[in-house]
């Protein structure tokens, strides 16, 4: 009862602008064609996160589950989190020259944040 569609076959047709290519050449083009379809998803990446991400960043860098989403949590409404969590702790470490871990956990208390919010530029009114 299924009915077949016969396929024209195109291939020799598609294929005409790269026969005449080396095989470097293809491998050259295969990699433009390659480069340019990642394109979009690594300016996605380098322009965007999410809470998820920034949490998994922080249980990397040695934090646990639970302290990872404080963090997050804190950061999120101070507009920080699109530094990073993971860069605001680093740059909470080199303003105050606490271990990381200190550092981290130093956010969290309630003035822990406005070096780093200073440092970024921005106000004390997103607290």
């Amino acid at each position: 009862m299924s009915k077949r569609i016969e396929r024209t076959d195109d291939f020799a047709f598609r294929r005409e602008h790269l026969q005449a290519l080396s095989d470097a050449e293809l491998k050259t083009y295969f990699w433009q064609l390659a480069n340019q379809t990642i394109e979009p998803l690594v300016a996605l990446a380098k322009h965007h996160t999410s809470p998820s991400i920034e949490r998994s960043v922080l249980m990397r860098m040695g934090f646990s589950s639970i302290e990872s989403k404080q963090i997050v949590d804190r950061l999120l409404p101070l507009q920080l989190l699109k530094k990073g969590a993971g860069g605001v702790v680093y740059r909470k470490h080199l303003l105050t020259n606490l271990p990381i871990r200190e550092a981290g956990l130093a956010l969290l208390e309630e003035h822990g944040v406005d070096d780093v919010i200073l440092f970024y530029g921005g106000s004390h009114e997103a607290k």
